[in-house]
């Protein structure tokens, strides 16, 4: 009931289509709560929830969206005109990838109140201005929301074992099984090669058009599309083929380093297992962590420095998690679960001591378990 509560806008839309999976109805006698979960944690979550939507804070301020929307628009014209004013340089190219680089967004479909304008918009931002498909994303993210650090479950650990040894239980698991894809032990140190600076532009790029031709999404191809064309017509004049071929390459290097940083920090150095049907509430916290609050960190982070909040809420509108995170940090002192809020630098650096401490905990089971 809670992840159908979180994820979904318009419940009668989706109960329409509901029936057809019904398999049956419980009887008299069976127990309709299961016991890994914690019933009065549950019922406090679901009593959070109701206060949340009385104040409001699942609606979104379009305000909000449409100045954070002209702010990146007017990135992505100062990058074209920093080179059209000042002619084609080092110092120009540099400054234009930069602002090019600096114009991330992710999509979570909190800002209208209507999915299908949700959907619509995320493909315009997403599709047009950064040339990756919506159901690309969707698929992907909506996989990780509903089971975070669940291996097997969240796509975003898949990562393990082919590259990286992640989580205490099943780094040492690997170990045991005398399995060893990569040297682990050295994970901290490789991550700086194969992670922030490789994945969008060595994975990603490639990917994203695997996905829509496999899948036969053709509107989201149809939008990418639009994208190169509008990037490669509009610098073309000002760069040539290889100096566009260069900062395209540039642009998603540094789109790759923001991106993992930023979405990693909330969740590499948090618990990682197997699925163990905990409640929401434990599912989300035991994955999550937070980042200081503050204009900065709000800004370069698109706001997951609540990504505790974030989680609870999927569609809470970004703004409103300084909001709700009172509430929630009352409901964990209840309950006594940890509520994680760190540093920026020190969230940065706990991805590389996580990654030391699951690769020495393979090591150790490797050779002596």
């Amino acid at each position: 009931q809670d992840p159908f509560i979180a994820f979904h806008l318009d419940k009668a839309l989706v109960r329409k289509y509901m029936s057809p999976l019904l398999i049956g109805e419980l009887a008299p006698d069976q127990p309709s709560f299961e016991p890994s979960k914690n019933k009065k944690l549950v019922e406090d979550f679901r009593e959070l929830r109701a206060t949340v939507e009385k104040m409001g804070l699942l609606n979104p301020n379009r305000a909000f969206f449409i100045l954070y929307l002209c702010h990146i628009l007017v990135l992505d014209v100062a990058a074209w005109l920093t080179i059209w004013y000042f002619g084609a340089s080092t110092v120009t190219f540099l400054v234009s990838a930069m602002l090019l680089g600096t114009v991330s967004y992710f999509g979570h479909l909190s800002v209208f109140s209507k999915s299908r304008w949700n959907h619509w918009v995320h493909k315009f931002v997403i599709g047009h201005l950064k040339g990756a498909p919506a159901s690309w994303w969707n698929h992907l993210h909506f996989q990780h929301h509903a089971k975070p650090n669940c291996f097997r479950k969240d796509p975003d650990v898949n990562m393990h074992p082919l590259f990286f040894a992640l989580g205490k239980t099943l780094s040492v698991e690997l170990g045991i099984q005398k399995k060893k894809f990569m040297p682990y032990n050295h994970q901290h140190k490789y991550f700086f090669i194969i992670g922030p600076p490789a994945l969008v532009p060595l994975y990603f790029q490639w990917y994203i058009f695997y996905f829509v031709v496999q899948r036969k999404q053709w509107v989201d191809l149809a939008w990418m599309l639009t994208f190169y064309i509008r990037f490669f017509l509009t610098y073309l004049p000002l760069l040539g083929v290889t100096g566009i071929l260069g900062l395209h390459l540039l642009v998603r290097f540094i789109e790759s380093n923001w991106f993992v940083w930023t979405t990693q920090m909330n969740h590499i150095p948090m618990h990682i297992d197997y699925d163990k049907n905990v409640d929401w509430f434990s599912t989300q916290l035991q994955a999550t962590c937070n980042v200081h609050q503050s204009f900065f960190n709000d800004w370069f982070s698109g706001h997951l420095n609540f990504q505790i909040e974030h989680h609870l809420f999927p569609t809470m509108p970004r703004h409103n998690y300084w909001k709700v995170a009172p509430l929630v940090k009352s409901l964990c002192a209840k309950h006594g679960i940890e509520y994680q809020c760190k540093p920026l630098l020190t969230a940065f650096a706990d991805i590389v001591h996580s990654l030391k401490d699951s690769g020495e905990l393979w090591l150790d089971a490797y050779l002596h378990k």
